[in-house]
């Protein structure tokens, strides 16, 4: 290759990554900021919904997830299981074989005994993500990127891991709208990986697309 040539393309990515990273960095301000403005409001009504089913314990859960370049941070959601929640998981995977090999694949349970009433409303409506706006105000996700795993997901991660933690975990992101959300958490990984390597505007908008898409149709995430 031409090394005159290979000197002039370099600054032209260069300036395509500080372009893609400002356009993303002022998208996730304006939608967070509108976005915290609208949990007040929503906050109240499900805090009123959740004493009404006598569960009085806080309707907001937080959660230490992996973040780019492999910091942790505190994750923020709407409450949609059980207060002891882990303490049920992993009484559940001691007790019973089939979830404990069901979780083993897929990093999730389809029917999870753990998720309260009004838990199912909101993970079905996506408004339990919500709260996570406040996570992409302060810098430590994005609206669209790869999920945000757990600490303890990081040894099964494997070969993906270094590939996943190069950008910041999203709200939405390209496995959950490729049409594969029901598939095994390698599968998941895969797809998370080509998004790391291959992320720009134009991918990012026609996730953000497709998520719009998804939540008209009441397909929120079920994890």
């Amino acid at each position: 290759m031409d090394n005159s040539l290979e000197i002039a393309t370099t600054p032209l990515l260069s300036l395509k990554k500080t372009t893609y990273s400002f356009i993303k960095r002022s998208f996730d301000l304006v939608c967070s900021l509108i976005g915290i403005i609208i949990l007040i409001p929503l906050s109240i009504i499900i805090k009123i919904s959740y004493v009404l089913t006598g569960d009085f314990h806080s309707i907001f859960f937080t959660q230490n997830r992996i973040g780019k370049n492999g910091k942790e941070f505190k994750l923020f959601k709407f409450r949609t299981m059980v207060v002891n929640a882990d303490e049920v998981l992993f009484k559940l995977l001691k007790e019973n074989k089939e979830i404990a090999k069901e979780y083993k694949k897929n990093k999730k349970l389809k029917n999870d005994p753990r998720i309260t009433k009004i838990g199912k409303i909101l993970r079905r409506t996506s408004i339990d993500e919500l709260p996570q706006l406040i996570n992409v105000f302060l810098g430590n996700m994005t609206m669209i990127g790869n999920r945000p795993y757990l600490p303890r997901e990081k040894e099964d991660m494997g070969k993906y891991y270094n590939d996943i933690i190069k950008t910041r975990p999203g709200i939405t992101g390209y496995w959950q709208v490729s049409g594969k959300e029901n598939t095994t958490f390698d599968k998941r990984l895969e797809l998370e990986s080509y998004y790391s390597k291959n992320c720009g505007l134009k991918m990012d908008i026609k996730i953000f697309f497709k998520t719009f898409g998804a939540i008209v149709k009441g397909h929120g995430a079920e994890e």
